[in-house]
């Protein structure tokens, strides 16, 4: 197989995300107000949305919003990284974003006393797995200045705050960027790609669901170095929902049918683990099989709760080291109020 260079993935990367947000925002229009009764939600790519999958394939929200006696449109978009997810809801574009914990917690911190920027709900408690195809790579401590780890937004995304997380603990506080330096900004498929092929300078990969899976299984060299569980101290959220406080308010009817939406959502992919496979692969067009995508449904690492889960942990390592200038009290503090009574950390 030929190798794949760094380069070309680079401009791989950025052409995915340059057209996938330009596409998804072009798609919503133009940013205004408009009445209770409509709702615009942009979602990334992976099994770790499957909750949101499950809303759009059985109208969740036209279906609560109904029971209301309010009628409900619903425009979806898909924007691949949390930077451009965020720059869409902050313009107006958007009305509720998806993405990690830590890029929520970043606009949590930055629009204090103006857009107040909060959760809705979590999409699920499932693990990243740091892998490598470096046989010499059994610990953080084993990467040096020529490996390369690719993550989805170097320096700023998910993966990377959890990783400066536990090298602050490792190296301490004051060298958590450490590895920032051999970071490259990569989606997973491309990463996955240059993970299972060898040859490139992409040797490591912070990686989610189902990408980390794929990747152990074609490649035996590639192994796991730690899971974001390890770091957190057991299952914690993977990605969550979020909006501004000016779309909660002004749209309690709408707002309270999503909420209701996604609740439901959960507890049917609880009850009805293979058909939910079987969703994910029509929603996403995926071309996985589903005995695949069913194995990693029914992994009992992978909880598709939309309550919230070790968030706190986060909250508080990162203003530790100062990514976030505000000090939340608890979790509750950048979620609101509907999340509150699900007994979430």
């Amino acid at each position: 197989m030929t190798p794949i260079s760094t380069t070309s993935l680079r401009r791989r990367a950025l052409a995915g995300v340059l057209s996938g947000a330009l596409a998804g925002i072009a798609l919503l229009g133009p940013a205004a107000a408009h009445a209770e009764g409509r709702i615009r939600i942009a979602q990334q790519f992976g099994i770790a949305y499957l909750i949101l999958d499950v809303v759009r394939d059985q109208q969740l929200i036209e279906k609560h919003g109904k029971a209301q006696g309010l009628a409900i449109d619903v425009d979806w978009a898909s924007i691949s990284g949390a930077t451009a997810m965020n720059e869409a809801l902050l313009a107006g574009s958007l009305d509720v974003v998806s993405a990690g914990v830590p890029p929520l917690l970043t606009l949590w911190d930055r629009t204090q006393g103006r857009q107040n920027v909060k959760a809705v709900a979590a999409l699920g408690s499932l693990p990243n797995y740091l892998i490598t195809n470096n046989p010499q790579v059994k610990t953080l401590k084993d990467l040096g200045p020529k490996d390369r780890i690719a993550v989805p937004a170097a320096g700023v995304g998910f993966q990377s705050r959890t990783l400066q997380i536990e090298t602050a603990k490792v190296f301490g506080q004051g060298d958590f960027k450490r590895f920032d330096a051999i970071s490259v900004s990569l989606p997973h498929p491309d990463a996955t790609a240059a993970l299972i092929a060898g040859g490139s300078e992409i040797n490591t990969h912070f990686s989610s669901a189902p990408f980390y899976y794929q990747a152990l299984d074609a490649n035996k060299a590639v192994h796991k170095i730690l899971s974001s569980y390890d770091i957190l101290g057991g299952p914690a959220t993977f990605n969550v929902l979020y909006t501004t406080q000016k779309f909660h308010d002004e749209n309690p009817k709408t707002y309270r049918a999503f909420y209701a939406a996604l609740a439901e959502a959960a507890q049917w992919i609880r009850a009805n683990k293979a058909q939910a496979a079987d969703t994910f692969i029509r929603v996403q067009k995926s071309k996985l099989s589903p005995e695949f995508v069913r194995k990693i449904v029914e992994d009992p690492e992978n909880d598709f709760t939309i309550v919230p889960h070790r968030t706190f942990v986060y909250a508080q390592e990162l203003h530790k080291i100062g990514v976030l200038k505000n000090q939340a009290a608890s979790w509750k503090d950048y979620f609101f109020a509907e999340a509150h009574g699900d007994g979430g950390s």
